[in-house]
């Protein structure tokens, strides 16, 4: 789910959010400023790409394979090509550079040639005059297909033959951390499922490619990544990377990848085939089969514990589905395999993880990826053992949880604040929410709504808690580097950086970095595009950090640029003054002066980095320091389950989270209850699901996001400022972390109600059926 979708609903209740002040701050750090685009997209006049045009535009439209797998005998375009008003039909032959792309690893073809490997790959593009004609010229290209029979269990992708010429095994970690004989006197085990998330966006993709009179061209795209995207265009185009440029439109929602690239690539070939601008809008449905999901995920965990409920050991085999091909696949499973034991000090662990190629829908990054699937078994696991032991489920967590110092199954210290027992306390301590009279005036509390079939004398009420951990920025050696220039004339501040705001916020954060630094209150925000210098991808909260840090260096030499004439004037350094509500400060009063006067005639200007420090891959054994920093989150949730329907509602969740430091705390609340929404659908709605590799129901009717009435109070009891001092500003990514845990969550409170195990996600309604009879 969209963070924009997410926050469309009624504003949840938000409680003891601490402030910097009684009073807080109007601009600057601290300040709940609002974002620059807000009201122009609540008037719906906020340029996304699907507003797009262009002089002597033209239409694209995909032809997609109805089959999951299948060889591709012949293709005949002509019937499309005769067809009055079509300019262009592109096939795998009129490619001229790369056929081929991939993240990481270039196995996706642009159009499929010999092989269809998933429902909805793409076979063949068209433009045309219109989008009508476009779609039935789309309709009209003929593909003869053997159907071969498709690999959609990824526990037989092992002994398959292979999918694909890499084969079907993405990546294998083997992680070995302490005694392999050590053993507990207490045993449970579990096997669990994850289904497969779609992120779901509120728009679906769109773009617009415009030829360059130098034979390149310019794409318009809703792109989280534009440097990523324009290089593999440039490769697919067969041209060089200067010739194409990428212009980031308005990105309607984000929760991990935007979209497949793919689209974009047959958009710019359709382009520079022509000679004309050339726009495609995707439907829905084409959305649904394009774009990679959340991994499916299979897990079988055991864990063993002394009589006291310290954890001993834990055992775990991961399989990651990644569809057809590998996207982030490696990435996720690092995540799932690092996090595997969650945040809990584990003094033995032997994780084997496995991504795999099936014929199943693309999988690669959405919010939480990988680290949201181990929550959901680790925290089984954990009430499990509870249980077993007879010890209440929150204090069995406490005498388990992670600290600062201690070291995770991968050989890493953590150095970063881990306020792990702080968080849980607070929740726990929290006053439950009241229980719902038994009167026909309340009937809408019941699981189902007002209209729902169920007896208030079947509901019961259960509480749940879960524990979840994120990293933070890149991992394993990725090289984190941003850059951003701040430029000051005429009493305005205005920020070039090319970080893509998704919904994350940047934009409102460099608007306040630059109004604490400088004391300028009208900081403006550049476009992004490739003309810039990179900034990364949008995830993993880097742009908070990366971004952020490069955005306050730059401002910090322009500071410094502003302040020295004047420090040089009286005699004294830059240190001794200080800028405060635009006002230019020395220590001793001497001087006193407005950064409006300071800045009369000025112009000035400063490009900053921030690159923070390096990690390393995983080794053999999946040891090694593969992460920056890690974040961490504390849920309990309420809930009401009628045993007797299996139809469950979430009635509260408490949420304490370590922050580092608030930013902007209206939407740091935003971004916490954003993510606790589209955790509850991941626990309870969300799944596109497949038949033999089919995709049924690609739509919002077939596929359920949570809604306003699905939105329980969300309660921020608690948020931990203790900041990380690697960090810019100590501040730690938001989001990802309650879409990891709330999922566990929402599962523990559903286990504490019926008494069933609950071991898969989405919570089917037969598993909310209570084990025993109403009494």
């Amino acid at each position: 789910m969209s963070n924009d979708a997410a926050t469309t609903a009624p504003a949840p209740r938000t409680a003891d959010i601490p402030g910097p002040s009684p009073e807080p701050p109007s601009h600057g750090i601290g300040a709940s400023l609002p974002a620059a685009d807000t009201r122009a997209k609540t008037e719906g006049t906020f340029p996304y790409a699907s507003d797009l045009w262009a002089e002597g535009l033209l239409w694209a439209a995909l032809l997609r394979s109805p089959h999951p797998h299948a060889r591709i005998l012949s293709v005949d375009t002509s019937a499309a090509r005769r067809m009055p008003g079509v300019h262009a039909v592109i096939t795998h032959e009129d490619i001229p550079g790369d056929g081929s792309y991939g993240r990481r690893i270039a196995d996706r073809p642009v159009f499929a040639s010999e092989i269809v490997r998933h429902h909805g790959e793409a076979i063949a593009a068209v433009a045309a005059d219109h989008p009508d004609t476009a779609r039935l010229a789309a309709a009209a290209v003929t593909v003869e297909y053997e159907i071969l029979d498709p690999v959609t269990d990824p526990e037989k992708a092992f002994e398959a033959e292979p999918l694909h010429p890499d084969g079907n095994l993405v990546r294998h970690i083997p992680l070995r951390y302490g005694d392999p004989d050590a053993t507990g006197e207490v045993v449970v085990e579990g096997l669990y499922r994850i289904g497969r998330q779609d992120p779901a966006p509120i728009g679906a993709e769109a773009g617009l490619a415009v030829p360059r009179p130098d034979g390149g061209v310019e794409l318009y795209l809703a792109s989280t990544d534009p440097h990523t995207d324009r290089a593999l265009a440039a490769a697919c185009f067969g041209l060089e990377e200067e010739r194409v440029k990428v212009v980031v439109t308005g990105v309607p929602g984000a929760t991990g990848d935007r979209e497949d690239p793919g689209f974009q690539l047959a958009l710019g070939l359709l382009a520079l085939r022509t000679g004309c601008p050339v726009k495609l809008t995707a439907t829905r449905e084409e959305s649904f089969l394009g774009h990679p999901h959340r991994h499916p995920t299979l897990l079988r965990y055991r864990h063993h514990a002394d009589a006291e409920g310290h954890l001993v050991k834990v055992e775990a085999q991961l399989l990651l589905d990644a569809g057809a091909y590998a996207d982030a696949s490696s990435e996720s499973l690092a995540a799932a395999v690092a996090f595997a034991c969650g945040p809990y000090v584990v003094p033995h662990a032997f994780i084997e993880g496995w991504a795999v190629r099936t014929n199943n829908p693309p999988s690669g990054h959405v919010r939480g990826e990988g680290a949201m699937q181990v929550c959901a078994a680790y925290e089984a696991q954990m009430d499990k053992l509870a249980a077993r032991l007879g010890v209440d489920p929150a204090e069995l967590r406490l005498r388990n949880v992670l600290a600062t110092g201690d070291i995770l199954p991968t050989g890493q210290t953590v150095t970063c604040p881990a306020p792990v027992a702080e968080l849980l306390r607070a929740v726990r301590d929290t006053p439950l929410p009241s229980l719902p009279k038994d009167t026909p005036e309340d009937d809408w509390l019941l699981p189902g709504g007002p209209e729902g079939a169920g007896e208030p004398g079947a509901v019961r009420r259960g509480v749940g808690y879960a524990l979840g951990m994120v990293h933070m920025l890149g991992a394993e050696g990725t090289d984190e580097v941003s850059t951003a220039t701040v430029k000051v004339h005429d009493g305005i501040a205005t920020v070039i950086c090319a970080a893509v705001e998704t919904g994350s916020g940047f934009s409102t954060l460099a608007r306040q970095i630059v109004q604490e630094t400088l004391g300028i209150e009208d900081v403006r925000v550049a476009a992004v595009d490739t003309d810039q210098p990179p900034a990364g991808p949008a995830a993993h909260g880097r742009h908070t950090w990366v971004s952020g840090g490069a955005v306050e260096r730059a401002a910090k030499m322009v500071r410094t640029q502003l302040l020295a004439p004047l420090a040089h004037q009286f005699g004294m350094s830059t240190e001794l003054l200080q800028i405060t509500d635009g006002k230019i400060t020395s220590y001793d009063g001497v001087l006193s002066t407005t950064v409006t006067e300071a800045m009369e005639g000025k112009e000035l200007w400063a490009t900053a980095q921030c690159r923070p420090h390096p990690t390393e891959p995983l080794d053999e054994s999946g040891q090694g320091d593969a992460f920056v920093g890690l974040a961490f989150c504390a849920i309990r949730a309420v809930v009401d389950v009628d045993i007797e329907l299996g139809s469950v509602r979430v009635v509260e969740m408490a949420v304490a989270q370590d922050v580092g430091r608030i930013l902007n705390p209206a939407q740091l609340a935003t971004r916490i209850e954003a993510g606790v929404t589209q955790g509850i659908g991941a626990a309870l709605t969300e799944n596109l699901r497949t038949v033999r590799g089919l995709v049924r129901h690609p739509d919002l009717t077939g596929y359920a996001l949570p809604t306003s009435l699905d939105a329980p109070d969300i309660r921020i009891v608690k948020l931990v400022e203790e900041r990380d001092v690697v960090a810019p500003f100590g501040a730690k990514p938001a989001s990802a972390v309650p879409v990891v845990t709330a999922p566990a969550a929402v599962a523990s409170a559903v286990r504490a109600a019926t008494g069933r195990p609950v071991n898969r996600l989405p919570i089917r309604p037969q598993a909310a059926v209570a084990a025993t009879p109403k009494s």
